[in-house]
This record gives structure tokens, sequence and C-alpha cells, in this order.
């Protein structure tokens, strides 16, 4: 017990209480006269690192080696002059801070130092005092600026890293996006469906005090939520399969399209007229096809359009939809940026109706066009391959 108290007391080994070497800064001093070079790096020694160079080209040699905090350096020297020494010093190190030494300290040798990149000039000899508070003063400002390159490469660093990740994420942002989409066009649907169960529970109860022949209505209401019900179902089912890149297309009729989402989703509003070509058959998606058109009339109704036209024309291969509106309208500017997406003039909208039947038009292989003026309504033009149809074996 006495030896392991004894042995608690002893005094730790002497290696472990030695104090970590101070790092001086490093400083390069650059003179071709070995009195003043000498003596100029003694005085230095005292607070800095100092090496020591005969020639410019000995001390860029150094520099590109070598990462220093400050460079004094004669402006009088043979071979390479300061002046031409700091042009070619700052091509390896712009950072580092250099004070120049001139004999003759004159202004006109001051600013040739000052323009060719010194950050300082003193008279030769320096006095002491002097030379240590302007190396002190410059070696902080090269920390200074060493650190905020550091910050601004690092900050570089970071948005390449950002851009690389956001190039690499891309299908993952690309579903988010879909996932607003589906919740903006599930939307519309819905309400129809809360909207018909109020009136199948108003009309069952007019129903019952009334006659039994009234159930026909009750009928016709629950076909309306049948339908809406369907489309959401259809709506959900597509985005379910859009991950896994599958496409069902079939032959569909696009005038029928346009009658189902006038009837189902907008109530017949008989502010919609559909006319033209009685048939257009094009090959696609009956839902994402319903989806266009639900997004273009419920833009031109909220516009303010008291009077919404869907034109139907046959153009050789191809079936033309235009869809004219007496809107309030958009200036141009605000066409291309509604295009774009994210954009919208209402509180609540998200921006995403008229690049949503963009990017569907494009899917079944079609053209979108839009023109707008600010008073004069909307109009959008839409362009459909026909689809081909087989003729029977029996024809």
């Amino acid at each position: 017990m006495l030896a392991a108290t004894h042995s608690s007391h002893m005094p730790p080994d002497e290696t472990s209480l030695a104090p970590s070497p101070v790092v001086k800064t490093l400083v390069l001093v650059v003179d071709d006269e070995y009195g003043p070079r000498e003596s100029i790096a003694f005085t230095l020694a005292t607070e800095f690192a100092v090496e020591t160079a005969e020639r410019a080209s000995e001390a860029l040699a150094k520099i590109k080696q070598i990462q220093y905090a400050a460079v004094v350096l004669d402006i009088r020297m043979p071979e390479m002059d300061g002046i031409r020494a700091v042009e070619e010093l700052r091509k390896i190190d712009p950072l580092v801070s250099v004070i120049m030494l001139t004999g003759y300290g004159t202004l006109l040798t001051a600013q040739q130092a000052m323009l060719a990149g010194a950050n300082q000039y003193l008279r030769k000899p320096p006095d002491v005092a002097e030379l240590l508070a302007a190396v002190r003063q410059q070696v902080q400002a090269t920390r200074l600026r060493r650190q905020q390159a550091k910050l601004a490469q690092d900050a570089l660093n970071l948005n390449l890293a950002l851009k690389h990740e956001i190039e690499r994420s891309e299908p993952q942002i690309w579903q988010a996006r879909a996932s607003v989409e589906l919740v903006h066009d599930l939307n519309n649907p819905l309400t129809v469906v809360i909207g018909y169960a109020a009136l199948l529970i108003e009309e069952a109860r007019l129903s019952a005090a009334r006659n039994p022949s009234a159930g026909q209505k009750l009928l016709e209401y629950a076909t309306m939520v049948e339908k809406a019900a369907e489309y959401c179902h259809h709506l959900s089912e597509n985005w379910r399969l859009a991950s896994r890149n599958t496409a069902d297309f079939s032959p569909v009729d696009l005038v029928v399209t346009a009658h189902d989402v006038r009837q189902v989703l907008f109530f017949g509003n008989v502010a919609i007229h559909v006319g033209g070509e009685s048939q257009a058959v094009v090959r696609g998606s009956k839902y994402e096809l319903m989806r266009i058109f639900q997004n273009l009339f419920k833009n031109a109704l909220e516009a303010g359009a008291v009077a919404v036209t869907v034109f139907f024309s046959n153009e050789g291969d191809n079936f033309a939809v235009t869809i004219t509106d007496n809107g309030g309208g958009m200036d141009e500017a605000r066409v291309k940026r509604a295009m774009h997406g994210g954009f919208s003039s209402k509180a609540n909208g998200t921006g995403l109706g008229l690049s949503i039947c963009r990017h569907l038009t494009g899917a079944h292989g079609g053209a979108f066009e839009l023109k707008s003026k600010v008073g004069q309504g909307t109009t959008v033009r839409m362009v459909f391959p026909k689809a081909v149809l087989v003729a029977s074996a029996g024809a």
C-alpha cells in the first residue's frame, strides 16, 4: 500500500513538461549584397524564421517550392532587378506580401515598385524598428489574404459539390416535381367528388320526401362521382408506373376526352364549347390527355374567361387542337415565365399548369404553342400525330 501511495506521487516524466516548440513565420530576404542581406536576416531572426537569397532567380526558385509569409526584396540587383522580380513573383504567389528596399527613396522608384506588385517600400538601410513593424504588418496581411482565398476556394468547392449532387440527384428531383404535379392535378377531381357527394346527400333527402322516380337523379350523380373517382385513381396509378418508365398508350379520341373533362370535371360548364372535327383519334394515355384539357380549361376560367372554345381540325398526319378563351390574357414576359413553370398570378397557385400541359403534349409526340395578349385572352394550339389504325383482316 505504501509503495502504491508513493508511486502515485512520483513526478511526471520531464519530457512531458517540455514546452511545444514555437513555429516561427517564414520570411525570405533577397539582396545581392552580403552585408545588408545578413544584417536584415539577423534583425528579423528574433521573431521570424528567415531564409536568404542573393539573386532574384534563386528567390523565385525558392518561392516555387516554399510558401513564405513575407518577402523583403532589394530593388537594385544584377541580372534581374527587384521590380522585374516582383512581376515574376506574382505569377507564382499572388498573395504573399512584398516589401521593397530602395537606396534611393525617390517617389518614382516607389511608384514603380508598388505598380509592379509590392505591398510596401522602405529606404535602405532600413531602421530596425521600422523594419520589424513593416514585416509584422505584412505577415499579418499575407495571413489574412490566404485565409480569404481559402474561404473563397472552399465556397467554390462547395458550390461545385452541390452542383454535382444536384446532377446526381436529378432523377429524384424530377420525381419530387412529379409528386407536386400529381397533387396539383388531384385537387380538381377531388373537389368534384366532394361536390357531387354533397349533391347526392341533398338529392337523397329531397327524393325521400317526393317520389321514387327522383332516384334517377341519384344514379346520374353517382355516375359522375364514379368517373371523377376513377380519374383520381388513374392519376395515382400513372404516377406509380412512371417510376418504371412504362407507357401504356392506346387509341384515344381527343374529342371524346374533351367532352368528358367538360362534363365530369367542370359540371358541364356551358362556358366551354367543343367544335370542329367530330373525331380525332391519337395514340396516348386517356388520363394524361385528360390532365391537359383539365389544366387548360381551369386556367382559362380562373383568368376570367366566360367563353372557352375548343376546336379540332384535321391537318394531314396530325390533329390540331386550338383552345381559345376571352380571359384577361398575359403579356410576353408572363407567358415565358408561365411556360417554364413555377409562376402563377393566383394567390394559391403553384404555377405548374402550363408546364404540365407542355410536358404531357411532348410526351405524346405533340407540339405545344401558347399566345396571349393582355385584355385579349389566350390561345393554346396543340398538334398531335394521328393514330395509325390497323385495318381488320376481313376488310
